[in-house]
């Protein structure tokens, strides 16, 4: 795949995959991009936080140009991310999803469009499943009120709205490029030399939060997010939150709420301070009311809703309590 000339070469693209469990769409995924390198030089590297369903010998059989780096133990998303991302080498850097897989020309498109937008410091592509139906792809800073119309489900009920559509951008023709606050991390490419002034994730975020913190410290840098949506991208969507078998699930997208819910307190503390506060006064706030409405009710399945957000309420309390408000960032591995 690379031959001697091309290693001499600065690389178009490093490649950042993070692999936990998931041996199978891992292939899929590094099968993608030996399609889509024609005509870039374009170097791998897969940080394995510590799989034990033979994924790091699979790549080390069958992929033997990838550059495997092995974690005794689960890094999260973040801290593997930066331990692959030691020594490459590329223009840019593009972080995919181990359950991630490249369409046709989205690997050239996304370095032509950062090539012709040196301002563009990262940038996304239209994230679909594989029967293509569009995932949320590009979003803005989170806030009390978009996420207040998430958790209300107003979000969901009415997209075309400007106000309760905000964060997931579902009132914009999804069709347009356009200039955001952040893009999954499922995909995204970045460009080098930006990382080099204003670091890589934050080690904090064990999973989740950790993109929306690093685009915001991009912007906050003067470049500019972008979602570009003739990248395309499959996502299959938490293969790797689905091996954990031990913390409360939420019913849609496999989110580890526990994680999550830690995650979103160190954000707000670190860009909002002390109004971290009120985003743990209005969930637990919603919970406990979802619980009550719902729990007067004979309905089993009623009962059961009562049940699990009084669980929630109790899990939002315990993210308080270990990252103390916020501040600190529990023991790794979560």
């Amino acid at each position: 795949m690379v031959d001697a000339l091309s290693e001499s070469l600065q690389p178009d693209v490093s490649i950042l995959i993070v692999s936990f469990n998931t041996r199978v769409v891992l292939r899929e995924c590094l099968e993608s991009i030996e399609r889509e390198s024609a005509g870039l030089n374009v170097e791998i590297s897969i940080l394995d936080n510590n799989s034990v369903d033979g994924s790091p010998e699979m790549v080390e059989r069958d992929f033997p140009h990838v550059r495997l780096v092995r974690s005794h133990v689960n890094l999260g998303f973040g801290a593997a991310n930066n331990a692959a991302l030691e020594g490459s080498r590329g223009r840019y850097i593009v972080l995919l999803n181990s359950d991630a897989f490249l369409c046709p020309d989205s690997l050239r498109l996304a370095v032509r469009h950062m090539d012709e937008n040196p301002r563009a410091g990262l940038a996304g592509g239209k994230l679909v499943g594989r029967d293509f139906s569009w995932q949320p792809s590009a979003r803005m800073f989170p806030g009390l009120l978009s996420d207040l119309s998430v958790m209300t489900g107003l979000a969901a009920r009415y997209p075309k709205s400007r106000v309760f559509g905000y964060f997931d951008c579902t009132w914009a023709d999804q069709s347009v490029p356009s200039e955001v606050d952040w893009v999954p991390g499922a995909f995204s490419i970045i460009r080098s030399d930006v990382l080099d002034k204003v670091g890589f994730f934050d080690p904090a975020f064990f999973l989740y939060s950790e993109e929306v913190d690093l685009c915001r410290r991009i912007k906050a840098a003067g470049y500019q997010v972008w979602y570009w949506p003739d990248i395309n991208v499959i996502h299959i969507g938490g293969e790797s939150s689905r091996q954990v078998k031990t913390l409360e699930m939420s019913s849609t997208g496999a989110q580890l709420v526990l994680w999550r819910m830690r995650s979103t307190l160190l954000y707000y503390r670190k860009h909002h301070g002390a109004k971290v506060w009120l985003t743990k006064a209005m969930e637990q706030t919603l919970y406990r009311l979802t619980a009550l409405r719902n729990s007067f009710s004979k309905d089993p399945r009623r009962k059961a809703r009562a049940r699990e957000y009084r669980n929630l309420a109790v899990l939002m309390q315990r993210a308080w309590q270990e990252t103390r408000g916020g501040r600190v960032s529990p023991p790794r591995p979560w």
